[in-house]
């Protein structure tokens, strides 16, 4: 596994005129950001050695380099999931190159249900903590030594980059939601009665990503800030039958916010 990621960083910093330290998981909601970035250049997955390709409908899939504002950064326009078939070890092995690219700084983004009563569709949610409920841990066998066998995780989202976003919010008036988000396998949307359990687990929001990323972020030491756009409510006496396609549009009605939260937060970093 070590070697895979050697060898694909070592491809990539063959191809690299940047030396970024922060990268992006361009999820639901971060689309447009990608047309923000100048000085870009890009490299298709299906050429990047040891990489899986995105297999989900608005999901393209290149790493793309280039400045946001001054910074340099790394930006994944294509994540992988559990639910296409991939093991835990290649939905994560991308954070895994990031790190031996030298990234210190993770941002993700996703699409996720809200079981919080007091959200509504188009909300976007700061994620303060998480609860891993999918079948299966990224960290599951041989420890490769990015970190400690039993990593920590009593911050995996930055306290400090989750207070720098609420300031940005208020200076651009921007509403902001913060909760707890859970991520389980998918390919299903939840049935009522799930939403109602994840409401009492302590989840504010459910989705089938991002949880894997960033527990593997943290063992490398990557601070991560993950927000969450709420696409549908799973919430007694709101919850109405969604598609991919509603998921999509409601992302796409929120990106102009999300993108300003991000655009600045990566910035001041």
């Amino acid at each position: 596994m070590l070697e895979k990621i050697q060898e694909t960083a070592a491809f990539l910093k063959g191809k690299m005129q940047t030396t970024p330290e922060t990268a992006i998981i361009l999820g639901t909601g971060l689309g447009s950001l990608v047309h923000e970035i100048t000085e870009k250049y890009e490299i298709p997955y299906k050429e990047i050695p040891n990489f899986p390709v995105s297999t989900v409908e608005g999901h393209s899939g290149k790493l793309i380099f280039g400045k946001l504002g001054n910074k340099d950064i790394m930006a994944m326009q294509g994540r992988f999931h559990y639910y296409e078939g991939y093991s835990m070890k290649e939905v994560t092995f991308p954070v895994r190159v990031m790190r031996e690219l030298g990234i210190k700084t993770l941002f993700v983004s996703n699409a996720a249900g809200g079981t919080n009563p007091d959200f509504e569709i188009g909300d976007l949610m700061v994620i303060e903590d998480h609860i891993n409920f999918f079948p299966d841990n990224p960290l599951r066998g041989r420890n490769i030594e990015y970190g400690p066998r039993f990593p920590d995780m009593s911050e995996a989202y930055s306290n400090e980059l989750i207070r720098k976003a609420f300031e940005i919010a208020d200076e651009k008036g921007i509403r902001l939601q913060k909760g707890v988000y859970i991520g389980t396998q998918g390919p299903t949307f939840e049935t009522p009665a799930e939403y109602k359990m994840f409401r009492v687990m302590g989840a504010d929001a459910v989705g089938m990503s991002t949880v894997p990323e960033v527990i593997v972020a943290n063992h490398c030491g990557i601070k991560v800030f993950g927000v969450s756009v709420i696409t549908d409510l799973g919430v007694e006496g709101k919850i109405v039958e969604v598609s991919h396609e509603e998921v999509q549009k409601a992302a796409d009605e929120a990106q102009p916010r999300m993108t300003c939260i991000m655009r600045e937060m990566i910035n001041r970093v």
